[in-house]
């Protein structure tokens, strides 16, 4: 994590009250937004939110063990006696500190974007490369204005890669993103539908999400899904990068050879890496595919095929991305809570059906949310391609997750439609029997979570 005096803090950020500051020599270490989760010697960042104003917690802060604070100069009643960096705006003067600590570091930059699998694209690369470097990469989601600045604070000053994931809803956010961070290498996942609601379409998103290469340095490399005809035609407009495409046909730089999903993950080879078998501990052929943007990374940073391998091996991922557990009955349950868009659950439900060894195959699936004014028909088309041959029950919760039932062409016993999450609990239960394999999946804000907990095996 950072480490610098106030005084050295003050040439790093602009500072009103610098002069005063200039024979500070307390030191600080790492940053935090929360008073909450102050450890000793912390600069405090008070944020302005939409239920609070962190500055009515700096004098918390400091009985925490904060070291220093900022302080937004418009706001009134500054604490004495306590050392404050007097600021113009307390979020930017966040992102000036970062920007300017990660131009001071010697680490590598990879950075990551993309439409649907940008998070477990960034464990499987922050794996492979852990296997010869050290590594930190972005925990949790703090992939937007806030969670970037506070991932390359984080970073310690002997770290040599960082895996940066860069989210966005809106046009320009990943260029602000991208200057703060600067790549070394950047990744694009896919082009998908989330955020359509913000950008109109999937041309925006394609342009939006092209703005990572803005900070990558001459000769930098894109690594990015060439099966995605939107990329195609976009990227060679491009100038003084490289280029790396990754994806299942064989026009890509790498691709994958006798995939095969098996229990615990997938296993397969490469167009590339001759003899050498790969082992993904992640369920899904896009997840699959997706690994080999991490070999591609890998392989820009020297790595041979052998060490990628067993970093590969070693892939743990995020919470609720497709997460194994035991469920009641002697059952088993795919948690892929976290977040959903037509693209993810399409391929979310293609993994159930391909799986073998099973009993039933139960789907539960909730609303995908920030699809605009197209969101009524990516449900309806979602329940339109569900195979009553390959599925046996279909779940559905919230009004949206309703147009999915109501497009299913199920029988109307195997197929459930409910907005109250209980009721859902309770039926879903009743049905749930040994070997069956069950999929949980809906947008973030649908918290399905409750369900995977109600039906787990404690």
């Amino acid at each position: 994590m950072i480490r610098r005096t106030i005084r050295e803090m003050t040439g790093m950020i602009h500072v009103e009250n610098g002069e005063e500051l200039q024979r500070n020599e307390t030191l600080v270490q790492g940053v935090c937004i929360d008073s909450r989760k102050i450890e000793k010697g912390n600069l405090y960042v008070p944020l302005t939110g939409r239920h609070a104003d962190g500055h009515q917690f700096v004098e918390d802060a400091f009985r925490r063990g904060a070291a220093a604070s900022l302080w937004q100069k418009d706001v009134p009643n500054p604490p004495a006696h306590v050392p404050l960096l007097i600021v113009e705006d307390t979020e930017k003067s966040l992102q000036e500190l970062a920007k300017s600590y990660r131009n001071a570091l010697r680490a590598k930059v990879v950075g990551i974007t993309g439409s649907n699998g940008k998070t477990t694209t960034k464990d499987m690369v922050a794996s492979v490369l852990s296997e010869k470097f050290k590594v930190q990469k972005t925990e949790g989601n703090f992939n937007n204005h806030q969670g970037v600045p506070l991932t390359l604070l984080s970073l310690d000053e002997d770290t040599e890669i960082a895996v940066v994931e860069m989210g966005m809803s809106a046009k320009g956010e990943i260029s602000f993103l991208t200057s703060i961070a600067r790549p070394d290498v950047a990744i694009i996942t896919n082009i998908g539908e989330a955020h359509i609601q913000n950008l109109g379409s999937r041309e925006a998103i394609a342009d939006a999400k092209l703005e990572i290469t803005e900070g990558l340095p001459e000769n930098g490399l894109l690594i990015y899904m060439g099966d995605e005809p939107l990329l195609q035609e976009r990227v060679p407009n491009i100038t003084g990068i490289r280029t790396k495409t990754f994806g299942k046909g064989h026009g890509n730089d790498l691709y994958p050879v006798g995939w095969r999903q098996e229990t615990n993950g997938s296993a397969f080879r490469t167009n590339a890496s001759g003899d050498i078998s790969f082992h993904l501990p992640v369920l899904g052929e896009y997840n699959a595919i997706n690994s080999l943007a991490a070999i591609l990374a890998g392989r820009e940073f020297g790595m041979p095929f052998e060490e990628i391998r067993a970093g590969l091996g070693k892939t743990r991922l995020s919470a609720m991305r497709m997460e194994m557990a035991d469920g009641i009955n002697g059952s088993k349950i795919i948690n892929d809570a976290y977040n959903a868009s037509p693209t993810s659950m399409r391929a979310a439900i293609r993994l159930v059906e391909q799986f073998e060894g099973t009993g039933r195959k139960i789907l539960v699936l909730g609303d995908m949310l920030e699809l605009g004014e197209k969101e009524a028909a990516f449900h309806r088309e979602v329940g339109r391609d569900l195979n009553p041959e390959k599925i046996d029950f279909v779940f559905t919760y919230g009004k949206l997750g309703r147009l999915i039932a109501d497009a299913c062409d199920f029988p109307d016993n195997r197929v459930f439609a409910f907005e109250d999450k209980k009721r859902l609990i309770d039926m879903l239960k009743g049905r749930i029997g040994a070997g069956d394999l069950i999929l949980v999946k809906a947008s973030r804000g649908m918290q399905l979570e409750e369900v995977v907990k109600a039906i787990t095996v404690s």
